[in-house]
């Protein structure tokens, strides 16, 4: 039986430090794209696949982000945005934990970062497998050649995921699976969220909480995406996606 998804948090606290100046005074996730600040895109996705209420985490310039809040929503009434302030910038797991007081009764929702974008049908695809398959927790996979920016995800032929290890050192990965930042759950995510230690890096890290799901033996799916994926981390890669979704000119 299909569970009902209709619910997002899109975690956008961070500053994106990499941008350099491009986010002294942007929010990462409001950087334009084809005219359009990056969230747009990602939330009008999700909303076209179905959803209807976002929870928008922030932290870095909040004020900005809540402005395009209330913009978007006044551009589509149908959909509901509620934002919250992460009280500490302590990493993707404490922006999760802001989060929480929102999903009370929330059975199944999806969740992610609000400045990853990829090719617009593997959102609907993504929901649609969310909706109907068993899991504690699904998430979106792109293929590439190594993985060291973002997280090695290990997998059996029935695409379950046996293991995750974050950043690993460049050319050490035996997986060509990258988190791809598009993930579904329930409440249990935060169970383990609530048992976060900070890493190395002195954060509350996500992925540190669903590696600790593999661990325990909990049913962790894989979803393939396909085409375009960018986490538009640095100042290339945001030309590189500028240059993808610029408008095509009709021809004559």
């Amino acid at each position: 039986m299909a569970a009902e998804i209709s619910t997002a948090v899109l975690l956008a606290a961070g500053r994106g430090k990499r941008l350099g100046a491009l986010t002294a005074e942007t929010p990462k996730t409001l950087l334009e794209v084809a005219g359009a600040p990056l969230i747009s895109h990602i939330a009008g996705a999700l909303a076209a696949a179905g959803l209807t209420h976002f929870i928008v985490v922030t932290g870095y310039l909040s004020g900005q982000i809540e402005g395009w809040a209330k913009t978007w929503q006044r551009e589509n009434p149908e959909i509901k945005i509620t934002t919250v302030r992460q009280p500490e910038l302590n990493g993707t797991g404490g922006a999760m934990l802001a989060a929480k007081a929102h999903l009370a009764g929330v059975a199944r929702f999806v969740f992610g970062w609000a400045d990853i974008l990829m090719d617009r049908a593997n959102y609907p695809r993504f929901i649609h497998r969310a909706r109907i398959d068993e899991y504690d927790l699904m998430l979106a996979v792109n293929r590439v050649k190594d993985p060291f920016r973002g997280a090695a995800v290990y997998v059996n032929p029935h695409m379950m995921v046996e293991r995750l290890d974050e950043k690993p050192p460049p050319g050490t990965a035996r997986t060509p699976w990258n988190n791809a930042g598009l993930f579904a759950s329930s409440g249990i995510i935060f169970d383990y969220l609530a048992r976060l230690e900070p890493s190395v890096r002195g954060e509350l890290e996500l992925p540190g909480a669903i590696a600790q799901m593999i661990a325990d033996g909990r049913v962790v799916r894989a979803v393939d995406i396909r085409g375009f994926w960018s986490d538009v981390g640095t100042p290339e890669d945001l030309e590189k996606t500028r240059a993808c979704f610029k408008p095509k000119r009709k021809r004559r």
